[in-house]
């Protein structure tokens, strides 16, 4: 079931989704080699926490931290560990906050130091696959209009494999609600796109196969021929004409390019 938005319900979804970019943010201005990925997710706990919001992924059926951090080869839902950055690795954090009742939701990135021109490659074109899903995020057009135009692009353009097992869903109360946001799909199908619906719309890109395999965790999940993979998220609100993107990425790329220790020329 479908659960729309008023628009005051939509502005304090606004506030939830803002609170997590500007927790990207903060872990953008301090990420570098050497941090572990606990020492990335406590940045983000204490951050979330101390503007009064909860994390939405901590205890979520289990999960044990506030982030999912995915590094290199892992997809998404990576826990966090005592993994040690270097140079030329990427990370993915996804973060969610629960604030006045709602959940925000977002995912970025980070090149750490030095990475390869095909990584920086990969992740200009996600998240430029995720900008062509937005713009199909309008009143009257389907869900399959964003899955198609992120699959186009990146099947036609790049060759990147998408993968099938995991997608964008909607958000409101729950971290978690219908509909479903596929990374692919086609034009014209899945249900159709109304005022007040609440969308994290997600693409999770691989550089070589679409296949991933789930580890022993189970959580944590990875290509199966362990190319690097990248992830970016927002959350978006459906509207007449263009689509109101709830979360930031602007202070993030801010906090990106002024940190020397990340890359941000891709």
């Amino acid at each position: 079931m479908i659960h729309y938005k008023t628009k005051e319900e939509i502005e304090l979804m606004r506030k939830s989704a803002q609170l997590v970019s500007a927790t990207l943010a903060e872990v953008a201005k301090q990420l570098k080699p050497g941090m572990t990925t606990l020492d990335v997710d406590a940045i983000a706990y204490k951050f979330i926490t101390g503007n009064g919001a909860v994390p939405s992924f901590l205890n979520y059926h289990g999960f044990p931290n506030t982030c999912c951090i995915s590094v290199n080869e892992a997809v998404v839902h990576g826990i966090p560990n005592n993994y040690v950055l270097k140079d030329g690795d990427i990370i993915s954090v996804d973060v969610g906050v629960y604030l006045n009742g709602f959940h925000g939701d977002s995912a970025y990135t980070f090149g750490i130091g030095n990475v390869s021109d095909d990584i920086k490659k990969l992740m200009a074109a996600t998240k430029k696959s995720l900008a062509l899903g937005i713009e199909k995020a309008v009143v009257g057009n389907r869900v399959g209009d964003i899955s198609f135009a992120i699959q186009n692009y990146i099947e036609k353009e790049h060759g990147y494999g998408i993968v099938r097992e995991l997608v964008g869903h909607g958000l409101g109360r729950q971290l978690h609600e219908d509909p479903q946001v596929p990374n692919y799909g086609r034009r014209g199908s899945g249900n159709m796109m109304k005022e007040g619906l609440v969308i994290a719309i997600e693409p999770m890109i691989n550089m070589g196969t679409k296949d991933v395999l789930y580890l022993e965790d189970g959580w944590t999940v990875v290509t199966a021929d362990r190319e690097p993979s990248v992830h970016f998220e927002h959350t978006v609100a459906v509207k007449k004409g263009q689509a109101d993107v709830l979360s930031s990425f602007s202070i993030i790329e801010e906090a990106e390019k002024n940190n020397p220790a990340l890359c941000s020329d891709y």
